[in-house]
């Protein structure tokens, strides 16, 4: 059986695995959201920044990419993804079942937001995230280039998402 890693964020320009197929598609009751602060990646304790996490949420729906996982692959890809995403446990590993743009639907590993982490902070005004992101950096660089880079795949494989095409241009304003 296929595994299969549905991307919305970092995963879309940064996934760290072989991919050998690659598919728009939506997942269902959940929206795209900068509701997990970043105290490793983008961002520290003392200086949080934001990422991007799956809120759940009736009748929303998250569109990103399917990653079909390249054969043989899986275990190593499995245990690469725990450790990047499982960090500081403020994601949780879920299978679910993503909508492909072609017409399948496949069941795929994605993480979603404890809302019971202390990490969690769903709800944010849009200019208070774009505050917070143009000036966090944290280990893996800084927000503004997660921001940035998020933003311009998204467009490159054709998903809109507007409240984060207004947070890049906010951002990018703020630090012009």
């Amino acid at each position: 059986m296929s595994m299969w890693v549905f991307g919305y964020g970092s995963l879309l320009w940064n996934p760290g695995f072989e991919v050998a197929e690659s598919v728009i598609g939506t997942l269902p009751e959940y929206a795209r959201s900068f509701c997990m602060r970043s105290i490793h990646h983008r961002g520290t304790v003392e200086q949080p920044g934001l990422v991007l996490a799956l809120d759940q949420q009736t009748g929303e729906a998250c569109e990103g990419v399917a990653l079909k996982v390249a054969a043989g692959q899986e275990e190593q890809t499995l245990a690469y993804l725990r450790e990047r995403e499982l960090v500081s446990s403020a994601y949780v590993e879920k299978e679910l079942t993503v909508q492909l743009q072609d017409g399948r639907e496949v069941t795929a590993l994605v993480y979603v937001i404890d809302e019971e982490h202390d990490q969690y902070c769903g709800g944010l005004p849009l200019e208070e995230q774009a505050q917070i992101m143009a000036h966090a950096v944290g280990g893996r660089g800084p927000n503004t280039e997660y921001l940035f880079n998020t933003a311009e795949h998204l467009v490159s494989v054709g998903l809109h998402d507007p409240a984060l095409e207004w947070l890049a241009a906010r951002v990018k304003a703020i630090t012009a």
